[in-house]
C-alpha cells in the first residue's frame, strides 16, 4: 500500500518571512552602525556585536551559544549570525562562512585523520554538523542563519539570511587539497561547498549570497571625542577608588 497523501498546516508562522526582513530594518541597522562608528576609535565589528545588534532591531533576544546556531531568539525562531568581510559587500557573489569546530577526533575517536579515507572523514564532518542542527530543531520551530557582509570601513553593508539545514552525505564528494585542509563538493553542479581544517578542526561552509540581499551605504558620522563623552556623563574622579 503507497503512503497516504496528509494535510499539512503550519502551527506556527515565524516573526517575518524568510529573508524578508521587517519594515525599517535597513533604518535601524543603519542608526547602529553609525552609534558604532561615532563611539569606537576604530571601524570594528565583531560577531558579538552583529548578534546584539541583530536581536536590537528585530526585538529578539541575545543568547550567546557555545554551539553558535542559536545566538538570537524570538518566539520560536532561532538564528545563528555570522560576520564576514568583503571590500565591496553590495557585489558579493558567496560568502565563506565559519560554522563551529567539527572534531571527529573526539566524536568519532577517528585518530589518524590522514590515513583515513576522505569520504569518511568528510561524512564524520557532515554528521557533526547535522546532529547541532537538528538538536538546535528539536527545540525551535525555525532555525535560520542571518549573515552581515561588512566592509573594512563599516560603510557598505549588505545582509541576507537562510535556513539553517542538515545536508545529505550522498550529495557532496570529498578529497584533500594542497593545503591538506579536506574540501567538499557538491556532485551535481561541481561547486565548492565545505572546508574542514584538520588542524584545529575548523568547519567553514560556502553560502551564495542571494539577489534579494538588503544592502546599504552609510554616511559617516563624526567621532565623539572622550573628553566630550566625559563631560556630557559629568564625569568626577570620586567615581574612582582604588581597591586594597
Amino acid at each position: 500500500m503507497k503512503e497516504p497523501k496528509l494535510r499539512t498546516v503550519e502551527k506556527y508562522r515565524p516573526p517575518y518571512p524568510l529573508n524578508n526582513f521587517p519594515a525599517g530594518f535597513h533604518l535601524g541597522l543603519g542608526r547602529e552602525i553609525v552609534y558604532l562608528l561615532a563611539t569606537r576609535v576604530t571601524s570594528r565589528l565583531e560577531g558579538p556585536d552583529w548578534e546584539e545588534i541583530f536581536a536590537r532591531i528585530i526585538g529578539g533576544r541575545w543568547k550567546p551559544s557555545n554551539v553558535g546556531l542559536d545566538d538570537v531568539l524570538l518566539e520560536r525562531t532561532a538564528w545563528s549570525a555570522k560576520t564576514v568581510k568583503n571590500a565591496n559587500p553590495s557585489k558579493a557573489k558567496k560568502v565563506r562562512l565559519i560554522s563551529g569546530r567539527n572534531a571527529p577526533q573526539y566524536s568519532f575517536e577517528a585518530d589518524n585523520i590522514f590515513q583515513e579515507n576522505p569520504i569518511a572523514i568528510g561524512e564524520m564532518v557532515l554528521a557533526i554538523w547535522n546532529a547541532r542542527v537538528s538538536d538546535i530543531r528539536s527545540k525551535y520551530e525555525h532555525l535560520r542563519t542571518v549573515v552581515l557582509i561588512k566592509s573594512d570601513d563599516l560603510l557598505e553593508l549588505a545582509a541576507f539570511e537562510f535556513d539553517t539545514v542538515r545536508y545529505q552525505m550522498e550529495e557532496f564528494e570529498w578529497r584533500w587539497n594542497r593545503n591538506k585542509n579536506l574540501e567538499g563538493t557538491d556532485k551535481k553542479s561541481g561547486e565548492h561547498r565545505f572546508t574542514w581544517q584538520p588542524h584545529g578542526s575548523q568547519f567553514t561552509i560556502v553560502e551564495d549570497v542571494p539577489k534579494d540581499r538588503l544592502a546599504i551605504r552609510i554616511q559617516r558620522a563624526p567621532t565623539l571625542k572622550q573628553e566630550d563623552v566625559l563631560k556630557a556623563l559629568n564625569f568626577d574622579p570620586s567615581w574612582i577608588k582604588i581597591l586594597k
